[in-house]
Protein backbone atom coordinates (compact mmCIF):
# COMPACT_ATOMS: atom_id res chain seq x y z
CA UNK A 1 0.00 0.00 0.00
CA UNK A 2 2.64 2.48 0.79
CA UNK A 3 4.68 1.71 -2.12
CA UNK A 4 1.91 2.27 -4.18
CA UNK A 5 1.35 5.71 -2.50
CA UNK A 6 4.56 6.85 -3.06
CA UNK A 7 4.54 5.35 -6.71
CA UNK A 8 1.71 7.70 -7.33
CA UNK A 9 3.39 10.21 -5.79
CA UNK A 10 6.27 10.10 -8.13
CA UNK A 11 4.30 9.60 -10.90
CA UNK A 12 2.00 13.40 -10.11
CA UNK A 13 5.37 14.97 -9.54
CA UNK A 14 6.41 13.86 -12.52
CA UNK A 15 3.63 15.39 -14.41
CA UNK A 16 3.34 18.67 -12.31
CA UNK A 17 7.33 19.01 -13.50
CA UNK A 18 6.33 18.81 -17.52
CA UNK A 19 4.07 20.73 -16.94
CA UNK A 20 5.91 23.37 -15.32
CA UNK A 21 8.75 23.02 -18.03
CA UNK A 22 6.05 23.62 -20.74
CA UNK A 23 5.23 27.02 -19.17
CA UNK A 24 8.32 27.90 -18.71
CA UNK A 25 9.23 27.35 -22.45
CA UNK A 26 6.40 29.63 -23.26
CA UNK A 27 3.89 26.25 -24.13
CA UNK A 28 0.32 26.98 -23.46
CA UNK A 29 -1.17 23.46 -23.98
CA UNK A 30 -1.34 22.72 -20.53
CA UNK A 31 -2.27 18.65 -20.31
CA UNK A 32 -5.47 18.32 -17.96
CA UNK A 33 -7.40 15.03 -17.48
CA UNK A 34 -10.84 14.98 -15.37
CA UNK A 35 -10.68 13.45 -11.61
CA UNK A 36 -11.10 9.51 -11.90
CA UNK A 37 -14.04 10.07 -9.15
CA UNK A 38 -16.22 11.69 -11.52
CA UNK A 39 -19.25 9.42 -12.11
CA UNK A 40 -21.74 9.23 -14.81
CA UNK A 41 -24.70 9.02 -12.83
CA UNK A 42 -23.50 12.46 -10.94
CA UNK A 43 -22.94 13.71 -13.90
CA UNK A 44 -26.09 13.21 -15.09
CA UNK A 45 -27.93 13.92 -11.86
CA UNK A 46 -26.75 18.05 -12.26
CA UNK A 47 -27.47 17.99 -15.48
CA UNK A 48 -30.76 16.81 -15.14
CA UNK A 49 -31.13 19.68 -11.48
CA UNK A 50 -29.34 22.47 -13.80
CA UNK A 51 -31.45 21.88 -16.78
CA UNK A 52 -34.90 21.84 -14.61
CA UNK A 53 -33.50 24.47 -11.72
CA UNK A 54 -35.91 22.31 -9.64
CA UNK A 55 -35.33 18.90 -7.53
CA UNK A 56 -38.09 17.51 -7.46
CA UNK A 57 -38.50 17.75 -11.48
CA UNK A 58 -35.36 16.81 -11.80
CA UNK A 59 -35.67 13.34 -9.52
CA UNK A 60 -39.01 12.63 -11.01
CA UNK A 61 -37.04 12.89 -14.54
CA UNK A 62 -34.55 10.42 -13.14
CA UNK A 63 -36.61 7.99 -11.00
CA UNK A 64 -34.89 8.88 -8.16
CA UNK A 65 -35.58 10.27 -4.97
CA UNK A 66 -34.61 14.01 -3.97
CA UNK A 67 -32.25 13.02 -1.17
CA UNK A 68 -30.33 10.21 -3.57
CA UNK A 69 -30.13 13.02 -6.02
CA UNK A 70 -28.76 15.62 -3.59
CA UNK A 71 -26.28 13.48 -2.43
CA UNK A 72 -25.43 12.33 -6.18
CA UNK A 73 -24.60 16.25 -6.66
CA UNK A 74 -22.95 16.77 -3.76
CA UNK A 75 -20.44 13.79 -4.21
CA UNK A 76 -19.76 15.57 -7.66
CA UNK A 77 -18.64 18.27 -6.08
CA UNK A 78 -16.43 17.46 -3.57
CA UNK A 79 -14.56 15.48 -5.99
CA UNK A 80 -14.33 18.27 -8.63
CA UNK A 81 -13.76 20.68 -5.55
CA UNK A 82 -16.05 23.29 -6.33
CA UNK A 83 -19.56 24.58 -5.80
CA UNK A 84 -21.90 23.86 -8.76
CA UNK A 85 -25.48 24.59 -7.12
CA UNK A 86 -26.48 27.12 -4.82
CA UNK A 87 -30.01 26.06 -2.85
CA UNK A 88 -32.32 27.83 -0.67
CA UNK A 89 -35.81 26.91 0.36
CA UNK A 90 -37.57 28.10 -2.56
CA UNK A 91 -34.77 28.41 -5.44
CA UNK A 92 -31.94 26.40 -7.58
CA UNK A 93 -29.45 28.75 -9.04
CA UNK A 94 -26.11 27.80 -10.92
CA UNK A 95 -22.90 28.70 -9.70
CA UNK A 96 -20.35 29.98 -12.54
CA UNK A 97 -18.53 26.63 -12.15
CA UNK A 98 -21.68 25.64 -12.70
CA UNK A 99 -22.69 26.74 -15.25
CA UNK A 100 -19.47 26.39 -17.16
CA UNK A 101 -19.91 22.80 -16.38
CA UNK A 102 -23.31 22.86 -17.96
CA UNK A 103 -22.38 24.19 -21.32
CA UNK A 104 -20.17 21.05 -21.67
CA UNK A 105 -21.69 18.01 -20.08
CA UNK A 106 -24.68 17.32 -22.19
CA UNK A 107 -22.43 16.90 -25.14
CA UNK A 108 -20.22 14.41 -22.84
CA UNK A 109 -23.36 12.32 -21.74
CA UNK A 110 -24.81 12.45 -25.05
CA UNK A 111 -21.82 10.99 -26.34
CA UNK A 112 -21.08 8.37 -24.31
CA UNK A 113 -24.69 6.89 -23.83
CA UNK A 114 -24.29 7.07 -28.01
CA UNK A 115 -21.12 5.40 -27.67
CA UNK A 116 -23.11 2.86 -24.78
CA UNK A 117 -25.87 2.02 -26.80
CA UNK A 118 -23.71 1.29 -30.20
CA UNK A 119 -21.52 -1.16 -28.19
CA UNK A 120 -24.37 -2.84 -27.03
CA UNK A 121 -26.40 -3.00 -30.13
CA UNK A 122 -23.63 -4.41 -31.90
CA UNK A 123 -23.21 -6.86 -29.02
CA UNK A 124 -26.69 -8.36 -29.02
CA UNK A 125 -26.46 -6.85 -25.22
CA UNK A 126 -29.79 -5.27 -24.87
CA UNK A 127 -31.87 -8.03 -27.12
CA UNK A 128 -30.35 -10.48 -24.81
CA UNK A 129 -31.39 -8.78 -21.73
CA UNK A 130 -35.37 -8.60 -23.23
CA UNK A 131 -35.32 -12.52 -24.27
CA UNK A 132 -33.86 -13.95 -21.00
CA UNK A 133 -36.88 -12.00 -19.29
CA UNK A 134 -39.18 -13.33 -22.12
CA UNK A 135 -37.91 -16.73 -22.05
CA UNK A 136 -40.25 -18.36 -19.43
CA UNK A 137 -43.11 -16.99 -20.70
CA UNK A 138 -42.19 -18.03 -24.44
CA UNK A 139 -41.69 -21.23 -22.84
CA UNK A 140 -45.22 -21.78 -21.62
CA UNK A 141 -46.82 -20.37 -24.84
CA UNK A 142 -47.80 -24.01 -25.57
CA UNK A 143 -51.28 -25.82 -26.83
CA UNK A 144 -50.57 -28.09 -23.36
CA UNK A 145 -50.59 -25.20 -21.00
CA UNK A 146 -53.06 -23.87 -18.65
CA UNK A 147 -54.34 -20.47 -19.05
CA UNK A 148 -54.28 -20.46 -15.24
CA UNK A 149 -50.81 -21.55 -15.60
CA UNK A 150 -49.87 -19.25 -18.37
CA UNK A 151 -51.11 -16.13 -15.77
CA UNK A 152 -49.04 -17.16 -13.30
CA UNK A 153 -45.34 -17.17 -15.36
CA UNK A 154 -46.47 -14.05 -17.17
CA UNK A 155 -47.12 -12.29 -13.69
CA UNK A 156 -43.68 -13.42 -12.62
CA UNK A 157 -42.55 -12.02 -15.92
CA UNK A 158 -43.81 -9.08 -15.28
CA UNK A 159 -42.68 -9.02 -11.23
CA UNK A 160 -39.25 -8.38 -12.67
CA UNK A 161 -39.80 -5.40 -13.87
CA UNK A 162 -38.41 -2.47 -11.61
CA UNK A 163 -41.06 0.03 -10.19
CA UNK A 164 -39.76 3.87 -10.39
CA UNK A 165 -38.72 5.15 -7.10
CA UNK A 166 -41.38 7.68 -5.50
CA UNK A 167 -44.53 6.47 -7.57
CA UNK A 168 -47.11 5.99 -4.72
CA UNK A 169 -49.42 3.04 -5.45
CA UNK A 170 -52.42 2.60 -3.81
CA UNK A 171 -55.92 0.05 -3.97
CA UNK A 172 -59.43 2.93 -5.21
CA UNK A 173 -62.48 1.04 -5.97
CA UNK A 174 -63.19 2.84 -8.76
CA UNK A 175 -67.26 2.88 -9.08
CA UNK A 176 -67.06 -1.01 -7.66
CA UNK A 177 -63.89 -1.49 -9.80
CA UNK A 178 -60.71 -2.73 -7.72
CA UNK A 179 -58.23 -0.35 -9.16
CA UNK A 180 -54.63 0.64 -8.44
CA UNK A 181 -54.20 4.71 -8.43
CA UNK A 182 -50.75 5.59 -9.02
CA UNK A 183 -49.40 9.02 -8.38
CA UNK A 184 -50.59 12.08 -7.74
CA UNK A 185 -54.53 12.85 -8.13
CA UNK A 186 -55.64 10.43 -11.62
CA UNK A 187 -55.84 11.85 -14.72
CA UNK A 188 -54.69 8.31 -17.22
CA UNK A 189 -57.01 5.70 -17.37
CA UNK A 190 -54.14 3.09 -18.12
CA UNK A 191 -55.73 -0.28 -19.97
CA UNK A 192 -52.95 -3.29 -19.24
CA UNK A 193 -52.45 -5.99 -21.91
CA UNK A 194 -53.07 -9.41 -22.00
CA UNK A 195 -55.37 -10.41 -24.59
CA UNK A 196 -58.34 -9.42 -21.72
CA UNK A 197 -57.08 -13.25 -20.62
CA UNK A 198 -53.37 -12.34 -18.26
CA UNK A 199 -52.26 -9.98 -16.70
CA UNK A 200 -53.28 -7.48 -13.96
CA UNK A 201 -52.99 -4.53 -12.25
CA UNK A 202 -50.77 -4.61 -9.85
CA UNK A 203 -48.44 -6.73 -12.21
CA UNK A 204 -47.84 -3.74 -14.94
CA UNK A 205 -47.59 -1.19 -12.15
CA UNK A 206 -44.24 -0.24 -13.65
CA UNK A 207 -45.06 0.15 -17.06
CA UNK A 208 -48.08 2.71 -15.87
CA UNK A 209 -45.91 4.25 -13.31
CA UNK A 210 -43.24 4.96 -16.28
CA UNK A 211 -46.28 6.79 -17.76
CA UNK A 212 -47.05 8.81 -14.72
CA UNK A 213 -43.59 10.08 -14.48
CA UNK A 214 -43.31 10.93 -17.96
CA UNK A 215 -46.89 12.50 -18.12
CA UNK A 216 -46.11 14.16 -14.74
CA UNK A 217 -49.86 13.67 -13.18
CA UNK A 218 -51.20 9.92 -11.96
CA UNK A 219 -53.36 7.20 -13.28
CA UNK A 220 -55.65 4.77 -12.74
CA UNK A 221 -55.16 0.93 -13.43
CA UNK A 222 -58.20 -0.80 -13.31
CA UNK A 223 -58.04 -4.58 -12.42
CA UNK A 224 -60.69 -5.11 -15.10
CA UNK A 225 -62.35 -9.05 -15.28
CA UNK A 226 -60.50 -11.38 -17.46
CA UNK A 227 -61.50 -14.29 -19.62
CA UNK A 228 -62.50 -17.22 -19.52
CA UNK A 229 -64.03 -16.29 -16.27
CA UNK A 230 -65.47 -13.54 -17.55
CA UNK A 231 -65.69 -13.64 -21.16
CA UNK A 232 -66.52 -10.41 -23.12
CA UNK A 233 -68.11 -7.79 -22.83
CA UNK A 234 -66.98 -7.81 -18.88
CA UNK A 235 -63.66 -6.14 -19.93
CA UNK A 236 -65.13 -3.57 -21.76
CA UNK A 237 -67.75 -2.91 -19.19
CA UNK A 238 -65.27 -2.85 -16.26
CA UNK A 239 -63.33 0.03 -18.40
CA UNK A 240 -65.70 1.85 -19.23
CA UNK A 241 -67.51 2.44 -15.12
CA UNK A 242 -63.74 3.12 -14.36
CA UNK A 243 -63.69 5.82 -16.95
CA UNK A 244 -66.74 7.50 -16.23
CA UNK A 245 -66.01 7.29 -12.30
CA UNK A 246 -62.49 8.98 -13.47
CA UNK A 247 -63.84 11.31 -15.86
CA UNK A 248 -66.69 12.96 -12.68
CA UNK A 249 -63.38 12.79 -10.00
CA UNK A 250 -61.62 14.60 -12.57
CA UNK A 251 -64.72 17.24 -12.96
CA UNK A 252 -64.29 16.91 -17.37
CA UNK A 253 -63.80 13.85 -19.43
CA UNK A 254 -61.36 16.46 -21.48
CA UNK A 255 -59.13 16.22 -18.53
CA UNK A 256 -58.60 12.67 -18.55
CA UNK A 257 -56.23 10.59 -21.48
CA UNK A 258 -56.88 6.84 -22.14
CA UNK A 259 -53.94 4.76 -22.20
CA UNK A 260 -53.76 1.13 -23.00
CA UNK A 261 -50.66 -1.19 -24.48
CA UNK A 262 -51.55 -4.40 -26.91
CA UNK A 263 -54.95 -5.45 -26.45
CA UNK A 264 -55.31 -2.89 -23.66
CA UNK A 265 -55.50 -0.40 -26.29
CA UNK A 266 -58.03 -2.32 -28.24
CA UNK A 267 -59.93 -2.08 -25.05
CA UNK A 268 -59.45 1.82 -25.18
CA UNK A 269 -61.07 1.78 -28.42
CA UNK A 270 -63.92 -0.01 -27.63
CA UNK A 271 -64.39 2.76 -24.41
CA UNK A 272 -64.28 5.62 -26.86
CA UNK A 273 -67.26 3.63 -28.92
CA UNK A 274 -69.19 3.09 -26.01
CA UNK A 275 -68.28 6.72 -25.10
CA UNK A 276 -69.88 7.75 -28.77
CA UNK A 277 -72.70 5.99 -28.64
CA UNK A 278 -74.12 6.53 -25.39
CA UNK A 279 -73.55 10.92 -26.52
CA UNK A 280 -71.15 10.83 -23.55
CA UNK A 281 -67.97 13.59 -23.45
CA UNK A 282 -65.15 11.91 -25.16
CA UNK A 283 -61.45 12.18 -23.09
CA UNK A 284 -58.61 14.32 -24.44
CA UNK A 285 -57.23 11.53 -26.30
CA UNK A 286 -55.85 7.97 -26.03
CA UNK A 287 -52.11 6.63 -25.83
CA UNK A 288 -51.87 3.27 -27.63
CA UNK A 289 -48.83 1.18 -27.09
CA UNK A 290 -48.31 -1.51 -29.99
CA UNK A 291 -51.93 -1.94 -30.19
CA UNK A 292 -53.12 -5.19 -30.71
CA UNK A 293 -56.17 -4.84 -32.84
CA UNK A 294 -56.46 -7.94 -34.72
CA UNK A 295 -58.31 -10.68 -32.56
CA UNK A 296 -58.03 -12.89 -35.61
CA UNK A 297 -54.37 -12.65 -35.75
CA UNK A 298 -54.04 -12.63 -39.50
CA UNK A 299 -52.17 -9.72 -39.64
CA UNK A 300 -49.57 -10.87 -37.67
CA UNK A 301 -46.10 -10.84 -39.06
CA UNK A 302 -44.28 -14.47 -39.37
CA UNK A 303 -42.30 -15.13 -36.09
CA UNK A 304 -38.28 -16.21 -36.26
CA UNK A 305 -39.09 -18.51 -33.49
CA UNK A 306 -41.70 -19.53 -30.75
CA UNK A 307 -43.10 -15.92 -29.92
CA UNK A 308 -45.35 -15.17 -26.48
CA UNK A 309 -48.17 -14.20 -29.39
CA UNK A 310 -48.04 -17.81 -30.66
CA UNK A 311 -51.39 -18.91 -28.43
CA UNK A 312 -53.68 -15.61 -29.67
CA UNK A 313 -56.29 -17.93 -31.38
CA UNK A 314 -56.66 -19.47 -27.83
CA UNK A 315 -56.34 -16.53 -26.06
CA UNK A 316 -59.03 -14.56 -28.48
CA UNK A 317 -61.33 -17.61 -28.29
CA UNK A 318 -61.22 -17.45 -24.27
CA UNK A 319 -62.24 -13.87 -24.09
CA UNK A 320 -64.76 -13.85 -27.12
CA UNK A 321 -66.68 -17.50 -25.54
CA UNK A 322 -68.62 -17.48 -29.09
CA UNK A 323 -68.63 -14.34 -29.53
CA UNK A 324 -68.70 -12.71 -33.05
CA UNK A 325 -65.04 -11.58 -34.00
CA UNK A 326 -66.07 -9.01 -36.47
CA UNK A 327 -67.82 -7.16 -34.01
CA UNK A 328 -66.06 -3.35 -33.77
CA UNK A 329 -66.09 -3.60 -30.40
CA UNK A 330 -63.66 -6.60 -30.53
CA UNK A 331 -62.31 -5.58 -33.67
CA UNK A 332 -61.49 -1.72 -34.14
CA UNK A 333 -60.44 -2.15 -37.57
CA UNK A 334 -63.69 -3.19 -38.90
CA UNK A 335 -65.20 -0.11 -36.41
CA UNK A 336 -66.46 3.55 -37.32
CA UNK A 337 -63.48 5.51 -35.82
CA UNK A 338 -65.16 8.99 -36.83
CA UNK A 339 -65.77 11.33 -34.15
CA UNK A 340 -62.55 10.03 -31.80
CA UNK A 341 -60.68 12.20 -29.67
CA UNK A 342 -56.64 12.45 -30.79
CA UNK A 343 -54.74 9.66 -31.38
CA UNK A 344 -51.10 8.47 -30.58
CA UNK A 345 -50.02 5.12 -31.58
CA UNK A 346 -46.76 3.42 -30.68
CA UNK A 347 -45.35 0.66 -32.36
CA UNK A 348 -41.49 -1.12 -32.54
CA UNK A 349 -40.53 -1.70 -36.31
CA UNK A 350 -39.77 -5.38 -35.78
CA UNK A 351 -43.00 -6.11 -33.74
CA UNK A 352 -45.19 -8.77 -35.25
CA UNK A 353 -48.22 -7.02 -34.78
CA UNK A 354 -46.51 -3.86 -36.59
CA UNK A 355 -49.12 -4.33 -39.84
CA UNK A 356 -52.09 -4.01 -37.13
CA UNK A 357 -51.23 -0.43 -36.00
CA UNK A 358 -49.97 1.08 -39.04
CA UNK A 359 -53.35 -0.32 -40.40
CA UNK A 360 -55.53 0.98 -37.53
CA UNK A 361 -53.68 4.53 -37.89
CA UNK A 362 -54.48 4.94 -41.42
CA UNK A 363 -58.58 4.06 -41.10
CA UNK A 364 -58.50 6.79 -38.22
CA UNK A 365 -56.89 9.54 -40.58
CA UNK A 366 -59.49 8.13 -43.44
CA UNK A 367 -62.13 8.58 -40.69
CA UNK A 368 -61.10 12.13 -39.50
CA UNK A 369 -59.32 11.58 -36.69
CA UNK A 370 -56.03 13.22 -35.89
CA UNK A 371 -53.68 10.53 -35.65
CA UNK A 372 -49.97 10.00 -35.02
CA UNK A 373 -47.70 6.96 -35.50
CA UNK A 374 -44.34 6.50 -34.17
CA UNK A 375 -42.40 3.81 -34.86
CA UNK A 376 -39.02 2.73 -32.75
CA UNK A 377 -36.37 0.74 -34.42
CA UNK A 378 -36.69 -2.05 -31.98
CA UNK A 379 -38.52 -5.69 -31.91
CA UNK A 380 -40.24 -6.81 -28.77
CA UNK A 381 -44.12 -6.37 -28.55
CA UNK A 382 -44.92 -3.62 -25.89
CA UNK A 383 -41.19 -2.62 -25.49
CA UNK A 384 -42.11 0.01 -23.66
CA UNK A 385 -42.18 -2.92 -20.38
CA UNK A 386 -38.37 -2.66 -20.82
CA UNK A 387 -37.83 1.16 -20.08
CA UNK A 388 -35.10 0.24 -17.22
CA UNK A 389 -32.67 -0.26 -19.86
CA UNK A 390 -33.84 0.27 -23.60
CA UNK A 391 -33.80 3.76 -24.88
CA UNK A 392 -36.24 3.25 -27.52
CA UNK A 393 -38.94 2.17 -24.44
CA UNK A 394 -37.47 5.07 -22.27
CA UNK A 395 -38.08 7.71 -25.09
CA UNK A 396 -41.61 6.34 -26.45
CA UNK A 397 -42.65 6.92 -22.74
CA UNK A 398 -41.03 10.68 -22.64
CA UNK A 399 -43.51 11.13 -26.00
CA UNK A 400 -46.56 9.60 -24.70
CA UNK A 401 -46.19 11.64 -21.51
CA UNK A 402 -46.09 14.63 -23.46
CA UNK A 403 -48.75 13.69 -25.24
CA UNK A 404 -50.73 13.20 -22.17
CA UNK A 405 -49.55 16.69 -21.11
CA UNK A 406 -50.16 18.41 -24.45
CA UNK A 407 -54.00 16.43 -24.48
CA UNK A 408 -54.92 17.35 -20.75
CA UNK A 409 -53.72 21.19 -21.79
CA UNK A 410 -56.13 21.66 -24.73
CA UNK A 411 -53.38 21.50 -27.27
CA UNK A 412 -54.16 18.47 -29.75
CA UNK A 413 -57.93 19.60 -29.50
CA UNK A 414 -57.05 22.47 -30.88
CA UNK A 415 -55.13 21.11 -33.42
CA UNK A 416 -57.89 18.84 -34.31
CA UNK A 417 -60.41 21.68 -35.17
CA UNK A 418 -57.93 23.96 -36.86
CA UNK A 419 -57.15 20.56 -39.09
Amino acid sequence: MAHSARAQDASTARRATSILRRVAEGSNVIEFRAPDGVEIRHLRAFVAVAEELNFSRAAERLYISQSALSRQIRSLERVLGCELLRRSTHRVELTPAGDTLLERAGAVLTAVDEAVSAAQSVGGELAARVMRLWAPVVAVTTGETSIEAMREVFESFLAQLPMPEDVVVRPVTAGGIPSLALGDEPAILYLHGGGCVLGSAYGYRPLAAGLVVAAETGALVPDFRLAPEHPFPAAVDDALVAHRWLAERAGDASRVVLAGDSSGAALALAVLQRLRAADDPMPAGAALLCPHVDPSGAMLAAPDGPHPMDELSRIAGAYLAGHPIDDPLVSPLRADLRGLPPLLIQAATGDRALPEAEALAERARDHGVDVRLDLYPTEPHVFHLFSSFLPEAADALRRAGAFVGEARAGGLSERSASA
